[in-house]
């Protein structure tokens, strides 16, 4: 017996192969205290099920109660290691039940049950999200089945409990099946709970809609419980989708008790994270601040960093936007309504809606989804403002429940409604974004929740193309730091892809994955729901039950060009082949950075992105009069990275040290050449260096190595921690500096002065940054500032960049046949004689562009001793600036001139392949006419810098007049 009388019954028995759980609970009630079995079935042998080791379920619920006067009956869990008949399935074998099922399921499966999972397999293999369907059976109960991939979403079964209970649903039994092709399916055989039936039969009777409580758990009334199981099952298959998406939550103890709908719940989980991100922490007075202090003075610039990095970390913590939005759930509802009002998907026919009416009028409740919209009024913006206003006590409570009205107000369309989705996906209008903290506003921003993620894209052009990052985390403390910083990375390496990007066509973007702690080892799963969510956003057509048209505030159709970055540069084929499967016509541009099989052009092999750093190197070089042998180079990224292993292979100085992924590699003779050159080629880290072909005054340090003595007697606490810092030691100076790897913002203002020896000299003469954001500004200035010639990462890092656009370009180009003839590695593992010479041209291309704009730089430094880094935004501004003016005039109408421009810009092997009429008459529009300002106006600034005369322009486009003219 337990404190309030009731009797408590629990057993549990583990064994290697399984376990046997049993407790007793009300029908159709989720319990809030006591062991949930549940969810250790999920955490324990469910979450982690897959074909090399999975468990199955099968749970029943007892006929009678566990004694007179109580409610409660028994629930039984047996837990079983699955033994398939097929543990490998190939081909065909995938797609038969009889091969890929356990053999306990398959002796007791019916050849009806054998029907409904093959076919419910079959759509899961074919789909990324879960396949719900139902059936009534004789008995007036449904069964309810749900497929899905295994390993796709935590927690699941768990919380479908939650949802039936919620709706005064009750399982008599129900049944987890694993089968050996990666599927899980669960089944549900749901009916009324008692509760459920009194509530549904005092609403047809009296019109109540009380709130019951059954032995102390609350549930809600008749706006929860359905007038008839057909409507409960329903709401259930539509939510089950949402749940799949987010099956856990920090408000699902409301969510089980019934104070929170599970839309509410989800859409406060969503809310949540908007607010992390991005509640306005600095204020007015920092604003001030800003204008007050000099920009060019180093302390002031110190103590700016450093207060705007306490008001972020400690004005708004997580736990304290949680703890708020809970003390104030009932405002949590009003701002769900609100949303809701909005965005909810309205599928029914005028008449279907009628019927709705009436069967309102007769106090038969619909779904809830609906019925929150039909029983309760919406409040306006301003009259929230005012609830707000008046409920909250404080000024920070007021400004968390502002800014999930702010999110209400920007998002301009979400797959929240959608009846199947595997990630939350929201297409926000980026004006709330504050100009304190982010000058320029991005074109378009994206956020994507899933169960293993949360993550962001942003763009500053209509088309616009970038890399996907996968951000993982070592630890709490560096997820807490990634989650503070998540979007400030995202919208920062944006903005310098969009000043990168300034060369061609396409705009800059950028997105980012960050993996939840419990979900460092899911990168695959996260990225796959991410793209699709995304796809979700992009993709207007509709199929019943599957896809809905979504509430489109946005008003025009948009097309995301995703490319490789850390972490996801082997899920590009998936996602290629993925938006194929949907129905996206732009699929074989959508990705870039596939393999050669789907006509990629790879980085790494091609060396793309080193040629254009490189280029800065040999400038520095070619400019100065230095013996590249004889220079020294201190190197971040290493050789088993793209940039890291081809600025290696590519490169002729004198490396003195590698910092990488595995610890520090250092020799103050130079590091052996042909032993780096090896690794290089292997694409291996600096861990398998052979030790022996150091000097005496060398040294490897790995990051697990602990209390170290280095040659020179200095002693090594942590190697971690030693790896992290190097790039500020003493020991890692040299005449070049090229970051190829590492962390944004890794040298800020407030550790530059570390580069520094005591006389104010440099460590470094020469910086070519090659790694994305590796410096700050007002640290590559300080250092500007002090002689050393630096080339910042919008200039340096575009050779990928360039190779992307002329890939996207021929996908566009050619038909699907001629795409795969002449694009793509064929079956014999040759690579087509177009495909090689059309390489060839895309790295010329590259070296042209990365020569151009260093000679600018150079002579325009030396002309109105600017700091580089400065010219190198001007530039970028100056060229976006002129190509969007440029696409605007009527320079595009003349064909003469068109047809000129064109010729120039596009490879010679295209045009030689293909008539130029017709990539005309292929190629988007739009995507042309950015070819066409994007050459005219790099060009013209490459010629006459950033800020030209008066009649610089007429002068250059009279000479190609001239030229259009006489080719007539």
């Amino acid at each position: 017996m337990n404190k309030t009388n009731s009797v408590d019954i629990t057993f549990e028995s583990r064994r290697e192969q399984g376990a046997v759980f049993i407790h007793n609970s009300v029908p159709g009630v989720s319990k809030t205290e006591g062991p949930n079995y549940e969810k250790m079935i999920d955490a324990e042998y469910l979450d982690n099920s897959v074909p090399q080791g999975a468990f199955r379920v099968e749970s029943y619920r007892s006929r009678g109660k566990v004694s007179k006067s109580l409610d409660a009956s028994l629930r039984t869990y047996f837990v079983n290691a699955c033994d398939f008949v097929n543990p490998d399935p190939k081909g065909d074998a995938t797609l038969d039940i009889n091969q890929v099922s356990d053999r306990t399921f398959l002796a007791k499966a019916t050849p009806v049950v054998l029907d409904l999972y093959s076919a419910v397999i079959a759509k899961v293999l074919g789909r990324t999200g879960p396949v719900i369907v139902s059936e009534e059976l004789p008995s007036g109960s449904y069964r309810l089945v749900i497929g899905y991939r295994q390993r796709s979403t935590q927690g699941y079964f768990s919380a479908l409990s939650d949802l039936y209970h919620y709706y005064g649903l009750y399982s008599s039994r129900k049944y987890v099946e694993q089968f050996s092709n990666g599927v899980t399916v669960i089944s549900l055989y749901l009916d009324l709970a008692k509760h459920a039936k009194r509530l549904a039969a005092g609403s047809s009777g009296s019109g109540s809609s009380n709130t019951s409580s059954i032995s102390g758990s609350p549930v809600l009334g008749a706006t929860a419980a359905p007038v008839s199981i057909e409507d409960g099952i329903a709401q259930i298959m539509r939510e089950a989708s949402l749940l799949f998406c987010i099956p856990n939550t920090p408000f699902q103890t409301l969510f089980k008790t019934g104070e929170l709908s599970v839309q509410e719940a989800v859409y406060g989980y969503a809310g949540w994270i908007f607010a992390q991100h991005f509640l306005n922490r600095l204020g007015s007075e920092y604003a001030t601040l800003v204008d007050i202090l000099d920009p060019t003075d180093a302390t002031d610039m110190v103590v700016l960093a450093k207060l705007k990095k306490r008001l972020r970390q400690e004005t708004f913590t997580r736990e304290h936007i949680l703890d708020i939005m809970l003390r104030h759930r009932d405002l949590l509802k009003d701002l769900y309504l609100h949303f809701a009002q909005v965005h909810y998907i309205h599928t029914e026919t005028p008449a279907g809606i009628s019927r709705l009416a009436d069967r309102l009028k007769d106090n038969l409740h619909v779904s809830l989804s609906m019925a929150r919209l039909q029983d309760k009024a919406p409040m306006t913006k301003d009259e929230l403002l005012v609830k707000i206003t008046r409920v909250t006590s404080n000024d920070h409570d007021a400004m968390v429940m502002r800014a999930l009205l702010d999110f209400n107000e920007h998002v301009l369309k979400t797959n929240f409604y959608q009846p199947t989705k595997v990630a939350l996906s929201f297409r926000m209008d980026p004006g709330f974004l504050p100009a304190i903290e982010y000058p320029t506003k991005p074109y378009g921003l994206f956020l994507v929740i899933g169960n293993e993620f949360r993550g962001f894209h942003v763009r500053f052009q209509d088309v616009a193309r970038g890399g996907i990052r996968i951000v993982r985390s070592r630890n709490a403390e560096a997820f807490s730091i990634n989650q503070r910083t998540l979007f400030d990375e995202n919208y920062s390496l944006a903005s310098t892809q969009h000043r990168k990007n300034k060369d061609i066509p396409e705009g800059g973007s950028k997105g980012t994955i960050l993996l939840n702690m419990d979900a460092q080892d899911k990168a695959s799963v996260a990225f796959e729901k991410y793209v699709d969510a995304v796809l979700d956003l992009l993709l207007t057509g509709q199929s019943p039950g599957i896809k809905d048209r979504l509430v489109d505030r946005l008003g025009r159709n948009e097309i995301l060009f995703f490319g490789p970055d850390e972490g996801t540069a082997g899920f590009m084929d998936w996602a290629s082949q993925h938006a194929r499967k949907r129905g996206a016509p732009f699929w074989k541009a959508f990705t870039t950075g596939k393999s050669q099989t789907l006509g990629g052009i790879p980085h790494d092999i091609y060396g793309m992105t080193t040629r254009s750093v490189h280029q800065y190197v040999l400038g520095i070089i070619r400019q100065l009069g230095l013996d590249e042998s004889a220079c020294t180079k201190f190197q971040t990224g290493g050789p088993d990275g793209d940039l890291g292993s081809n600025e290696i292979k590519i490169s002729h100085d004198r490396t003195t040290a590698i910092v990488d992924g595995s610890g520090v590699l250092y020799d103050p003779k130079g590091i052996d050449r042909t032993e780096l050159t090896r690794l290089a080629h292997a694409r291996q880290m600096i861990q398998h260096f052979d030790a022996a072909k150091l000097s005496p005054e060398g040294f490897r340090i790995l990051v697990d190595d602990f209390q170290v003595t280095l040659p020179d007697g200095t002693l090594v606490q942590d190697g971690l921690s030693f790896r992290n810092t190097f790039h500020l030691n003493k020991m890692a100076a040299a005449d070049f500096f090229v970051p190829c790897g590492g962390r944004p913002e890794a040298i800020d203002i407030n550790n530059v002065g570390e580069l520094f020896e005591e006389d104010g000299s440099t460590r470094f003469k020469y910086v070519v940054e090659g790694a994305n954001l590796f410096f700050t500004q007002d640290a590559r200035l300080r250092l500007e500032k002090a002689g050393v010639h630096l080339f910042k990462d919008a200039s340096a890092n575009k050779g990928g960049v360039t190779s992307s656009s002329l890939e996207v370009l021929a996908a566009l180009s050619f038909s699907d046949e001629e795409f795969g003839k002449l694009m793509c590695k064929q079956e014999d593992g040759s690579l087509p004689a177009f495909y090689q010479e059309y390489v060839a041209d895309v790295q010329k291309a590259i070296e042209a562009n990365a020569a151009r704009e260093f000679d600018c730089l150079w002579s325009e430094s030396k002309r109105t001793g600017k700091p580089k880094s400065v010219l190198s935004d001007e530039l970028s501004v100056a060229i976006v600036e002129l190509r969007k003016s440029l696409e605007s005039t009527n320079l595009w109408d003349n064909e003469s001139l068109r047809h000129l421009i064109m010729r120039l810009a596009l490879p010679a092997r295209l045009l030689k392949e293909i008539e130029l009429e017709t990539i005309l008459a292929r190629v988007p529009l739009n995507y042309l006419k950015a070819i066409f300002g994007a050459y005219l106006a790099s060009h013209f600034v490459y010629e006459y810098g950033a800020n030209p005369g008066q009649f610089a322009f007429f002068e250059f486009m009279s000479r190609y007049y001239t030229k259009a003219e006489s080719s007539d």
